[in-house]
């Protein structure tokens, strides 16, 4: 039951990625306000962020596990970087996302897709290295 929990969290993990991504490629205007003041050249880091869900995505969902494992990795590293934002956004005068609750709401859902990730890239590494033993 554990496996089959770790394996939804980790293609629902991939799907977000890949939706988040494929939405910073389309709609950049809308992830434009969340860039911080003093990174250069905005609209580059929005596709870039969109570019580099959209690949982790894809690497959860279609490569090998070794590559699952880095995706996912690569999806704890990501979500850190973002907690960032949301902790500054959270404590602002005017919340980029609407109102103080609402920016709440988003800091409580970002540390779970933390820890989500963190587990899901820690259930991985024991897959990977089950797969090892067994081959």
């Amino acid at each position: 039951m554990k496996v089959i929990f770790w394996v939804i969290v980790s293609i629902l993990l991939a799907v977000l990625m890949i939706v988040a991504g494929v939405q910073h490629l389309w709609n950049p205007n809308f992830y434009l306000p969340f860039v911080p003041p003093f990174m250069p050249f905005p609209m580059t880091m929005v596709y870039l962020s969109g570019l580099v869900e959209l690949l982790l995505g894809l690497a959860i969902l279609f490569l090998n596990h070794k590559y699952t494992k880095f995706g996912m990795l690569g999806v704890f590293v990501l979500m850190v970087i973002y907690l960032t934002l949301h902790i500054a956004d959270t404590f602002s005068m005017e919340p980029i996302i609407g109102s103080p609750t609402l920016a709440y709401i988003r800091l409580a859902i970002q540390l779970l897709l933390i820890w989500l990730s963190w587990n899901a890239y820690q259930f991985s590494s024991i897959l990977k290295n089950h797969y090892k033993e067994n081959a």
